[in-house]
């Protein structure tokens, strides 16, 4: 039996998962920074992915104050540091959002941060 915190933390990723999918999705038609600047579109896709990093790097460090510092250690592949610390850049800094970094991102970081957090939920039903 799962406890509160258990399922806090299990439902807190569920959410990341869901926001890492999204992510995916809208980054489709992405293929470099300046398609986020280039239209309506392009800058809407930007603030979504953003907002949605931000929700990212809150749930992660929701995840591990709930966890005692005690889950995301055991999987060393993720820089678990700068995953929670974009939302601090992006919630404290968001006028001076770079679309080159949010590209980068998408591009570099989001598939593997989702394959973890898969892989953190099924090693939590376990």
């Amino acid at each position: 039996m799962l406890s509160d915190k258990q399922r806090m933390i299990l439902s807190t990723l569920d959410d990341i998962r869901i926001s890492l999918e999204l992510i995916i999705q809208r980054c489709q038609r992405i293929n470099s920074s300046d398609d986020f600047l280039k239209n309506d579109e392009g800058l809407l896709k930007l603030d979504s992915i953003s907002m949605r990093l931000i929700a990212i790097g809150e749930g992660f460090k929701n995840i591990d104050k709930l966890s005692e510092g005690k889950i995301l250690p055991q999987y060393p592949n993720i820089p678990w540091r700068q995953v929670k610390g974009v939302r601090d850049v992006l919630s404290h800094h968001y006028f001076d959002l770079d679309a080159e970094v949010i590209f980068e991102i998408c591009q570099n970081d989001i598939q593997n941060l989702l394959e973890a957090t898969v892989e953190i939920i099924k090693d939590l039903h376990v």
